[in-house]
Order: C-alpha cells, then structure tokens, then sequence
C-alpha cells in the first residue's frame, strides 16, 4: 500500500525558510507526478509545485522564485524549499503522488505557520 509521509513543518518568522520532505513507502520513480498542495484555514487546497518523472518542474505564481521542488530517487523522497516566507503561506502542506494508472495518493499533511 503506497503511503505518503510529509514532514518539516514548522512555525518560523516573516521572511524565514523551511525545507518540506515527502517521503513515499514505495519507489517514487512509480509515478508520473509529484507534487505539494497547500490549505489555508477556510480556503480551498490550492496547488504548490510538481515534478514529473523526467524532473520537469512546475509552480504556482505565488511562490515562483521563492519555492524549489526537487526529488530523490535513492531516498524515495520529494522535497520542497520554501525560502522569503510569508504569512500568506500559512497553511497545512500535503504530499500528492499519481501513478501511471491516474491513481492519486494524499499524504496527511504538515502545518506551516508564518508568523509576521
């Protein structure tokens, strides 16, 4: 059964860093795409970055130039730099993975408070 494990979550100050892990129970090189999502309190869960198989990159323009995907095939794990935070990044940052088959798996999420 794949499983998805974020962690790195944290509270840290107006203009701080972060480094997120997702870390999945099978080889990551199973699926097509990997990717972080992000909920804010009374929002809807709003896309973050991907990275495909062939380490294509994508992101949403509010974190353009200040976030950073990346994977580890060896460790099996997507990472996500998070650099010049701010408050409107608060939110709960969940793990999504998609198999060749379309299958999606979520992981359970890791809380990121920006305090300003």
């Amino acid at each position: 059964q794949v499983q998805l494990v974020e962690s790195g979550g944290d509270l840290v100050q107006d203009g701080g860093s972060l480094r997120l892990s997702c870390a999945a129970s099978v080889s990551i090189l199973s699926f097509n795409v990997m990717g972080w999502y992000r909920q804010a309190p009374g929002k809807q869960r709003e896309f973050v970055a991907t990275i495909n198989r062939a380490g294509a990159m994508d992101y949403a323009d509010s974190v353009k130039g200040r976030f950073t995907i990346s994977r580890d095939n060896t460790k099996n794990t997507v990472y996500l730099q998070m650099d010049n935070l701010n408050p409107e990044d608060t939110a709960i940052y969940y793990c999504k993975a998609r198999d060749i088959v379309w299958r999606q798996y979520w992981g359970q999420g890791t809380q990121v408070t920006v305090s300003s």
